[in-house]
């Protein structure tokens, strides 16, 4: 899961979007730093991405990339299952057009931001400015994302070649996405995440 998918999880397992959104950005034990709130936020995060990370569709679609691009598949779905969220928010989440979503989420993160690392007061000047999680459905952006991704790190270099293995398999993605993610959001909802 990708930054959207978090924020949503979050937001419907009652769970601190702060937390959930800054999880990536803090090493190690979280709770002498953070607000409880915040500190259960970070460790859903985690707990999102371990379980994530082993879904069966997840294992299966990580299979589906070339030898030279498959270290960096979990990478490549995390930013993939943000972009068929976005793209299909108004089925997933009717309740809540997504826009209206985006302003009550940064409105939650901005609360935290004086004590965040600076890495993450950094992202979110992009993030909310730019309206990364409503272009997120746009393929084009999602090509974008990877090649950033790949122009700061040089080790995932391999995600701008990722782009044709999404592209390539990209009707089998969304099917996978749609057996796996509407289950995450009735455990998110039930408080199971």
């Amino acid at each position: 899961m990708n930054f959207l998918a978090h924020l949503h999880l979050a937001h419907l397992a009652e769970s601190s979007l702060s937390g959930n959104l800054l999880a990536d950005f803090v090493r190690g034990n979280p709770t002498q730093a953070y607000p409880v709130d915040v500190v259960d936020g970070i460790f859903m995060h985690r707990r999102i991405d371990v379980l994530t990370d082993n879904l069966p569709e997840v294992k299966e679609a990580k299979e589906w990339f070339r030898p030279e691009t498959r270290r960096v598949a979990p990478i490549t779905l995390d930013v993939m299952w943000d972009h068929f969220l976005s793209r299909h928010w108004a089925q997933l989440s009717p309740e809540m057009p997504l826009p209206e979503f985006v302003r009550y989420a940064h409105a939650q993160v901005a609360m935290i931001l004086p004590d965040s690392p600076p890495r993450f007061v950094n992202l979110n000047e992009y993030l909310w400015s730019e309206r990364w999680l409503e272009r997120y459905r746009e393929m084009e952006f999602i090509q974008r994302v990877l090649y950033g991704m790949a122009s700061r790190r040089p080790r995932l270099d391999a995600l701008r070649d990722s782009w044709q293995d999404l592209d390539t398999h990209y009707d089998a993605l969304e099917t996978r996405f749609w057996q796996f993610y509407p289950r995450m959001m009735a455990q998110a909802k039930n408080k199971q995440l």
